[in-house]
């Protein structure tokens, strides 16, 4: 009877110890995919600004082309109009980074500005005073710039979001991520081949 009493404590000790065992590895899988989840969108945070910049220098630049290229009116307005669908884009993925809906129209938004910028820059060759505009040299400097940046903090937040995703997916952190709700994160890829470039800015 007394070894049958000692061989149960010595389960329910093993019980306990297994118990304590799981909720340290559950905590610290937890905790890494907070960490990991908080660092991607940390990092969007960094396009977020980026793009913010990028938006406000449009307006400026279709006032000064605008001067020298008032019958290029159709052009200028698509620019605008791919201007705010951008920003709506942005704020909707700042309220949500990683969130794959927001992502992809994200990306979609931005690669239809950089198109139509494409096309206003390309008009822009015809004049030889506006590109002798310094106001205008100047806003090209700064948004080549911006983009330059932008590139470098998507790289990062994809590099981000490339380990919480694998994190997330490996055991014994996928059981944590499916128990409390850690979504898969979705990158910040262009979505076109022709914009897989920084656009061309220079006089």
């Amino acid at each position: 009877m007394e070894i049958l009493a000692g061989i149960f404590a010595l389960l329910f000790v093993i019980g306990i110890v297994v118990v304590i065992l799981v909720a340290i590895v559950g905590v610290q899988a937890y905790n890494s995919l907070a960490r990991l989840r908080r660092r991607y969108q940390n990092a969007y945070a960094q396009i977020d600004v980026q793009l913010k910049r990028r938006h406000d220098l449009i307006p400026n630049l279709v006032e000064t082309v605008k001067g020298y290229m008032a019958h290029e009116r159709g052009t200028l307005e698509a620019v605008i109009a791919a201007r705010n669908a951008a920003v709506t884009a942005t704020n909707q993925a700042a309220a949500n980074p990683g969130d794959p809906q927001a992502m992809q129209q994200l990306g979609q938004a931005e690669a239809a500005l950089t198109g139509t910028l494409g096309r206003l820059f390309a008009l822009s060759e015809a004049y030889p005073d506006l590109k002798a505009d310094k106001s205008m040299d100047q806003l090209m400097e700064e948004l080549r710039s911006t983009e330059n940046k932008i590139a470098f903090a998507r790289q990062a937040f994809n590099d981000a979001v490339t380990v919480y995703n694998t994190k997330r997916d490996v055991f014994p952190s996928n059981l944590v991520a499916s128990s409390f709700n850690f979504q898969e994160a979705q990158l910040l890829e262009e979505s076109s081949p022709e914009v897989k470039e920084v656009p061309n800015v220079s006089f």
